[in-house]
C-alpha cells in the first residue's frame, strides 16, 4: 500500500484540476504495476513535491539502488526523459534514466542522496558556484531539431503579447513599468532564442549529493526541459535563499561561468521575471513576487 501524501492531492488538484485527482487515484495502482514489469521492491518511505511522487526502491536483478518517480506527464513534464538521456550520453551532471514508459511518464532513476541536498549548504557563495558549474555542462548540450522540446521562441513570443495586459493588471505603477521594461529587454532578444537544452528549475534544492563513491558529485535533478538561451537558467540561483546585495556578485558569478553574453543574460533574466508575472496575474496576483521584482530593479540598474 501507498499512502499518498495531503500535500500532492492538494497540489495535483488546484493545479491541475480532473487531471490531477484521476492522476493521485491511479496512483497506487501504477507503481504497483512498475513495481513488478521492472523488477523492484520499496525500500523507505514515499518522498513527494509539488508534482511527483517518488519511491526509493532496489532492483532484485542486481541490488541496485534506485527511485520510481511517478507524475504526471503535461508540457513541463513530458520532455524530462528526453533531455535526461542527452544529458546523460555527455556525461553532463544530471541524474541517469535508467528506464522509462512513455504512456505513463513513469521513470526509473538512479538514487541520489536526498538528506545532502546542496540547499543544505550554508555558503551561499559555493551554492550558487555549484549551479553554474552544474548549468555550464547542462547548456553545453544542444538537442537536435525535431527532438519535441519545448522551445523558449514561443514561450517569448506569449509572454511579449501578454505583457500589456499583465502590467494592467498590476495594482503598483512602479511594478507596471518594470513589467513594461522587461518585455522592452525580451524584444531585443527574441529573435536569436538560443539552442541549448535548457534545466529551467536549477535552484538549490534540485541539486543532490551522489550516493557513495559519488557522494562528492553533485547532480541536477527535476528539470523541466526546454530549447533556448542559457540565461534564461540564472533566475532560480538569483532568487533562492535570495539576498538583494548578492543579486549582482551572483548574476557576474554565473554568467561567467557560463560564458555569457551580459547583456543578452540581463536581457532573458528579465524575461524569466516578466514569465513570472504572466503566470501570478493568471492566477489573481495584482504585485510582483518581491525577490522578482528586486532583481528586475538591480539588473535594470535602479537597485
Amino acid at each position: 500500500m501507498i499512502d499518498i501524501p495531503d500535500a500532492l492531492i492538494a497540489t495535483q488538484s488546484a493545479y491541475n484540476g480532473a487531471a490531477g485527482r484521476a492522476f493521485v487515484a491511479a496512483l497506487p495502482g501504477t507503481a504497483a504495476q512498475f513495481l513488478e514489469r521492472w523488477g523492484l521492491r520499496r525500500d523507505g518511505g514515499a518522498w513527494y513535491g509539488v508534482c511527483a511522487l517518488v519511491l526509493p526502491v532496489v532492483r532484485e536483478a542486481d541490488g541496485r539502488p534506485a527511485v520510481l518517480k511517478l507524475q504526471l506527464v503535461d508540457e513541463e513534464t513530458a520532455g524530462e526523459p528526453v533531455a535526461l538521456r542527452l544529458w546523460g550520453a555527455a556525461s553532463a551532471g544530471a541524474v541517469r534514466l535508467l528506464e522509462h514508459d512513455p504512456l505513463t511518464g513513469t521513470m526509473l532513476l538512479e538514487r541520489l542522496d536526498a538528506h545532502r541536498p546542496l540547499a543544505a549548504v550554508a555558503d551561499a557563495r559555493e551554492a550558487v558556484r555549484v549551479v553554474g558549474e552544474l548549468l555550464a555542462g547542462l547548456t553545453a548540450v544542444r538537442p537536435a531539431a525535431g527532438s519535441g522540446l519545448r522551445g523558449l521562441g514561443e514561450a517569448a513570443e506569449r509572454m511579449v503579447t501578454a505583457a500589456p495586459d499583465v502590467a494592467r493588471a498590476l495594482a503598483e505603477e512602479g511594478e507596471r513599468r518594470l513589467v513594461r521594461d522587461c518585455a522592452a529587454a525580451v524584444r531585443e532578444v527574441a529573435g536569436e532564442p538560443g539552442d541549448r537544452l535548457l534545466h529551467w528549475d536549477l535552484h538549490f534544492g534540485n541539486v543532490l549529493a551522489g550516493p557513495g563513491e559519488g557522494a562528492g558529485r553533485w547532480v541536477a535533478i527535476d528539470p523541466k526541459p526546454l530549447v533556448g538561451d542559457p540565461g534564461f537558467e540564472l533566475l532560480p540561483a538569483l532568487n533562492d535563499r535570495f539576498d538583494a546585495g548578492a543579486v549582482r556578485w551572483r548574476f557576474d558569478l554565473l554568467t561567467e561561468a557560463l560564458g555569457l553574453d551580459r547583456a543578452r543574460a540581463r536581457a532573458w533574466t528579465l524575461g524569466r521575471v516578466l514569465q513570472n508575472a504572466c503566470w501570478g496575474v493568471e492566477s489573481g496576483e495584482r504585485r510582483l513576487v518581491p525577490e522578482h521584482a528586486a532583481v528586475a530593479r538591480e539588473l535594470l540598474g535602479r537597485g
